[in-house]
């Protein structure tokens, strides 16, 4: 079927699913498959469930006129979404980068969210499925719409930009994220600043922070929107605090390295003419989730987990920021770095070198990579024997910094933490 006939359908409700655990009526649902799963086997149970047809890429399952039969699911998916973006006459901000994205695009949701209708990448659904399902949740009532773009590769941005079609885009920074995919610090930054040649090409705004060097050279040729300057930095125990507009701003976020995250969203507030007061109320009302920052109290512990993900840039700042925080009794729990190639008992050990000089009260590293390294410290190959650990010796009256990759789950300590 050509893709206007499925938008024609698409465009009666505006509904996409891929998941039959969540389907709604009148939804269209596409039967994606992965390495361990085939979604074409679900299309009988989604239409039965209330989907309004069924896009399948296996003849087998061609059951009603409610299947739909095309040549590649995920391919019309995105081509859908593509042709629909060119329908909307929706502004886009699109986000990339090291560190930082999805907290910089909550923030920014939050904070147009005050005047106009928004939408946004939901969690971290930032890859080549994700970015479509983002545009296709996008209605003509949204107002602007805000897509964090995730990459592990060269071309991947380039190829979610020729999807999204930013009008807008900023990117976080560039650190050592993806090391495997990206091969080095410089394909990092090839990359990541393919959203920049896209601006160029197509004579659209990019947001930049004008202390970064890279950001600054890499934008040379392309219409920018710098930071404000009239926000500044007022302390970080562990909370940010800033003044802007002279007005001071508390925020929830804890640590130095979100500063740069919450100039980057009032800046673009700012651009969108968005008040300064509902800009204020917006960052304060945040509260960041899903094991990002978050301060959570036991007993007489009090815990930042920060253990939805981890690379050697972020760790760093994480440790960095920890060690300035001024309460006497500190504990590190760091847990292995994913996705470092041939990069990885370098970048592990530099971490292990770093966390040893700041003389933490208790430094305790968990995973196999961590394992290998040289340390006066604690090392753990499993999460069992850190889990004993602990049992054994319990902490009390701690500040407690938990980070780790996402494959780690280190959350998982907070139910030895008493």
């Amino acid at each position: 079927m050509e893709i206007k006939k499925i938008y024609n359908l698409y465009s009666k409700y505006f509904l996409v699913d891929t998941d039959t655990r969540d389907i709604r009526k009148n939804t269209l649902f596409f039967a994606l498959k992965g390495d361990n799963f085939n979604g074409n086997k679900f299309a009988s149970e989604a239409i039965k469930n209330g989907a309004a047809y069924a896009i399948i890429d296996e003849e087998e399952f061609k059951t009603s006129d409610k299947t739909i039969l095309v040549e590649n699911v995920l391919e019309t998916l995105q081509e859908l979404a593509k042709y629909h973006r060119l329908q909307l006459k929706t502004p886009i901000i699109a986000l990339t980068g090291s560190n930082g994205k999805t907290t910089t695009k909550e923030l920014i949701n939050c904070i147009l969210s005050k005047k106009y209708k928004t939408t946004a990448t939901l969690g971290n659904l930032n890859n080549h499925i994700g970015v479509p399902l983002t545009l296709l949740s996008m209605t003509p009532k949204t107002e602007i719409g805000i897509v964090e773009m995730g990459a592990n590769h060269q071309k991947e941005i380039e190829f979610l930009c020729s999807i999204a079609l930013p009008d807008f885009g900023y990117v976080t920074n560039f650190g050592k994220a993806h090391l495997e995919g990206f091969g080095s610090i410089e394909g990092v930054i090839e990359g990541k600043s393919e959203l920049y040649r896209f601006l160029n090409k197509n004579s659209k705004i990019a947001f930049i922070n004008p202390n970064d060097a890279i950001q600054v050279k890499k934008t040379r040729s392309t219409k920018i929107v710098s930071f404000l300057e009239d926000i500044a930095f007022l302390e970080a125990n562990p909370f940010v605090n800033l003044s802007y507009n002279s007005v001071q701003i508390k925020s929830n976020l804890i640590g130095e390295y979100n500063y740069t995250n919450i100039v980057a969203a009032i800046t673009i507030g700012n651009y969108f003419k968005v008040d300064y007061l509902k800009i204020k109320k917006a960052i304060e009302n945040y509260v960041p989730t899903n094991n990002r920052s978050q301060i959570i109290v036991k007993e007489s512990n009090h815990i930042i987990l920060d253990a939805y993900n981890a690379n050697p840039s972020s760790m760093k700042v994480a440790l960095e920021n920890f060690s300035k925080i001024k309460e006497t009794f500190k504990t590190v729990i760091l847990g292995d770095m994913f996705e470092l190639g041939a990069e990885s008992d370098k970048e592990h050990q530099e971490i292990v070198n770093l966390a040893d000089s700041f003389s933490f009260s208790n430094t305790l590293y968990v995973g196999a990579n961590f394992y290998k390294t040289n340390t006066k410290n604690h090392t753990f190959k499993t999460f069992e024997e850190l889990k004993c650990y602990i049992n054994k010796k319990p902490l009390e009256n701690q500040y407690v910094l938990i980070k780790g990759s996402r494959g780690m789950k280190l959350e998982r300590i907070l139910n030895v933490i008493y």
